[in-house]
């Protein structure tokens, strides 16, 4: 287990992460930190706790929508896929061949979401 120590609202904080995740976890930090930098200069100060608490929903609220934008393209995606299926009986194997290939483009695009999902959940780090 590694741990690295990152900076946020100008204080020092000792975490642990698992190996190789360390500039993540840094970049995760200073992205936060940015967050808290902001509000401060649009609140002022209005305390260290206020500001982390005000981050925190921020960050909250920016995966919150963006897990509904996910799951919104997930359910166009299988929409596109019921239809390919149906579509098939009806074409040429050229046709057929294209919508394979237009099928496995859209996979990888699934695949991507997934990974940008996993990437936006919390790692539970301390």
């Amino acid at each position: 287990m590694a741990q690295i120590t990152v900076t946020i609202n100008g204080k020092s904080f000792r975490m642990a992460c698992d190996d190789g995740e360390e500039d993540r976890l840094m970049g995760l930090s200073k992205r936060f930190d940015g967050w808290i930098t902001e509000l401060r200069g649009a609140f002022g100060e209005i305390g260290d706790q206020r500001l982390t608490v005000m981050a925190g929903i921020m960050a909250t609220d920016q995966l919150s929508e963006l897990e509904k934008k996910i799951a919104g393209l997930e359910e166009e995606l299988s929409e596109a896929r019921r239809q390919q299926v149906d579509a098939l009986d009806n074409m040429s194997q050229n046709e057929q061949d294209l919508s394979r290939s237009i099928n496995t483009a859209a996979a990888r695009i699934e695949s991507l979401a997934e990974s940008l999902a996993k990437s936006l959940k919390p790692t539970g780090t301390s």
